[in-house]
């Protein structure tokens, strides 16, 4: 009977344990935070070497790249400016869009970013994702072998450039994450991952918390935003309906980051934007 107790007792404890652990809120440190979509989206239009004094007065330690207006001259002279500041550059976009990439072919401004990542130190994971003209007329299985192949012909490049690969939900079909996962899972490779975006999440509220047990073990990166079904599209995290509620689920299922805030406004000053980002992290993390 005793040993019965002690057994009954310790169950007890295990579960109270478990259950306050699952329930515990990950903070976000502002610092370990990664700015998204800050170039091109700046109304200042600052230069590389103002884009990384401006994040040092931030207080961020990294950020992503990403394409901006398509530009690249300054690519080189970005990266290095980053090192030199002890700022680590985490992503780089990578857009593939059937008009100008196709497999054994990417499209010159493609070519260019690749080879700008093959002279600098840093090497930051590719985000890619699909423009919707890749997949018309094509049905579910036609679509996911031809992102296997096409994802298969980057990953050749970025293991030759030394960086890893991500796949990034966009909007169309590549955008649903239930076909990333199914992608995914036909590739079988470890150190392929997803990047999922909350300003791309507002049709897939009702089923996140399905579609976030599927996508949590895949997952590398999420970038926050606040999140209204019926938009905009572009909204300071805490200025919405869902986004707290998304990040507990991710919390739940054992994601604590990294996170990405975004700029991604093309009106204003970045720096605005990305406090407006940084006050609803704050807000997360005193609730």
């Amino acid at each position: 009977m005793k040993k019965y107790i002690k057994l009954t007792i310790a169950t007890f404890l295990l579960i109270v344990t478990n259950s306050c652990s699952n329930n515990t809120k990950s903070l976000i440190n502002v610092e370990e935070v990664s700015p998204w979509c800050i170039l091109g989206f700046d109304s200042l239009e600052r230069t590389p070497k103002q884009r990384i004094a401006m994040l040092k007065e931030m207080g961020f330690t990294r950020y992503g790249y990403n394409r901006g207006k398509g530009e690249f001259g300054e690519m080189q002279k970005e990266f290095n400016l980053a090192k030199a500041n002890n700022i680590e550059i985490v992503s780089v976009f990578v857009w593939l869009n059937a008009k100008r990439d196709s497999i054994g072919k990417l499209s010159p401004s493609n070519q260019t970013l690749l080879s700008n990542l093959e002279l600098v130190e840093q090497k930051p994971t590719i985000w890619l994702s699909f423009s919707n003209n890749f997949f018309k007329e094509l049905s579910q299985e036609e679509s996911i072998e031809l992102s296997i192949e096409m994802i298969q012909f980057v990953k050749l490049k970025a293991d030759q450039l030394g960086c890893k690969l991500a796949l990034y939900n966009h909007h169309g079909w590549f955008g649903n994450p239930h076909n990333q996962v199914k992608i995914l899972e036909k590739l079988k490779d470890d150190s392929i991952t997803m990047v999922y975006n909350f300003h791309h999440a507002q049709e897939y509220v009702n089923e996140f918390p399905e579609i976030v047990k599927k996508i949590t073990p895949y997952l590398s990166f999420v970038n926050l935003n606040g999140v209204k079904k019926e938009g905009p599209q572009i909204l300071p995290i805490g200025k919405g309906d869902y986004e707290f509620e998304m990040m507990e689920h991710l919390n739940k299922e054992g994601f604590n980051g990294p996170w990405g805030i975004l700029g991604h406004v093309k009106t204003e000053d970045v720096q605005k934007v990305l406090k407006r980002n940084v006050d609803g992290l704050k807000q997360w993390n005193s609730n």
